[in-house]
């Protein structure tokens, strides 16, 4: 091979690699030369698009929500207070019955002529304590042989009372007004005061038992309102606090509360779970925004706002009531900020931003 050919060979090599490594970055040069060219022709593509939300005061409720039992009113087991034979079941199993309603009898057979003998005795003590005092009256008989008539009268009486007591308790009476449970004794069966009769329960109103943490033990105070709802009723009801613990469940850190609430319908039965919302408070001009708007840092929190230049601010805020998705801010910005919702990770203080506001 020639020289010259040898020459123009390697020539072309060198402009074949040269053109490889030097074409790319032509486009890349000319790539970067169009872009800059787009900037300058519409400088607003490079802003960051963002929303955002303009604080105005809104009512706030502030709810705690916790979980709770329904509880009767009253409920009791009843049983007798003496032994006895039953005689008579004067009630049926899930009626509703009234205070001092009859419902069992015992025997009283025995009980009734120990009475009748005790007001035999009663009218013969009776004549002589009159007697005996007429002789004290004309000194007739000394004080102390009145006072041994006397006390034999006074004794007289006091067992009749203690008779009519006894009779009294042969009558199963019901202790409030309420709804009678499942009978547990038939006719002819001998019952003591360990057997129960039958329960009653009181649900109108009911009583709804709850806990709440012990951070909030000085925000709750009687006569406060709850709203409780459960799978089995449809809608909310309304109860109101009438008693607290006195005390701190140790175990647990939280504070025991009683709510009362009517229940004519008797649709909430004792034992039911319920959901509780009860009220802390409210306020009527709270600042609230999104929970994305609000960033956490090592001296609390910030958001970003925008100015009435479209450009970024950093502002320290304190943060109060949290709801599902949104946050009370209590310090830091005013009514008519502009705070961000979205791009709060890529902004930064200063820069401009293309801000569209939403509700």
């Amino acid at each position: 091979m020639k020289k010259s050919t040898k020459i123009i060979l390697t020539v072309l090599i060198v402009l074949v690699i040269a053109f490889i490594f030097i074409y790319p970055r032509m486009d890349l040069y000319f790539s970067k030369e169009e872009a800059a060219a787009a900037q300058v022709s519409s400088p607003s593509a490079s802003n960051l698009p963002v929303n955002v939300v303009e604080i105005k005061g809104e009512f706030l409720e502030n709810n705690l929500s916790v979980t709770g039992s329904i509880l009767p009113n009253e409920t009791v087991n009843l049983r007798p207070e003496i032994s006895g034979l039953v005689t008579k079941i004067a009630f049926k199993e899930g009626e509703f019955v009234k205070k001092g309603t009859p419902l069992l009898y015992l025997n009283d057979d025995e009980l009734k002529a120990q009475l009748d003998r005790l007001e035999f005795t009663k009218k013969l003590y009776e004549g002589q304590e009159n007697r005996q005092k007429q002789l004290l009256a004309r000194e007739a008989i000394s004080q102390e042989e009145y006072d041994i008539v006397l006390n034999q009268f006074n004794t007289n009486l006091a067992d009749l009372r203690l008779i009519e007591a006894q009779l009294n308790k042969t009558v199963i009476r019901a202790p409030f007004d309420g709804v009678l449970g499942l009978r547990m004794v038939s006719e002819g069966s001998f019952i003591s005061s360990t057997d129960v009769i039958v329960s009653v329960v009181n649900i109108d109103p009911i009583k709804i038992e709850f806990s709440i943490p012990e951070r909030y033990a000085n925000s709750v105070k009687l006569g406060s309102k709850i709203f409780f709802s459960s799978n089995a009723v449809e809608g909310e009801a309304e109860g109101v606090v009438y008693a607290i613990e006195p005390n701190i469940d140790a175990a647990t850190r939280t504070l025991r509360l009683r709510a009362q609430s009517p229940n004519r319908d008797r649709q909430y039965l004792p034992g039911m779970f319920v959901r509780i919302k009860y009220v802390l408070g409210s306020q009527a001009d709270a600042m609230m925004v999104p929970a994305e708007a609000i960033i956490p840092d090592l001296e609390g929190y910030k958001v970003y706002i925008v100015n009435g230049e479209g450009r970024i601010e950093e502002r320290k805020v304190t943060i109060g009531t949290r709801t599902d998705r949104r946050v009370q801010i209590v310090e830091g910005v005013e009514p008519g900020d502009l705070v961000l919702t979205t791009g709060v990770l890529q902004v930064r203080e200063g820069m401009e931003v293309d801000y569209t506001k939403i509700s």
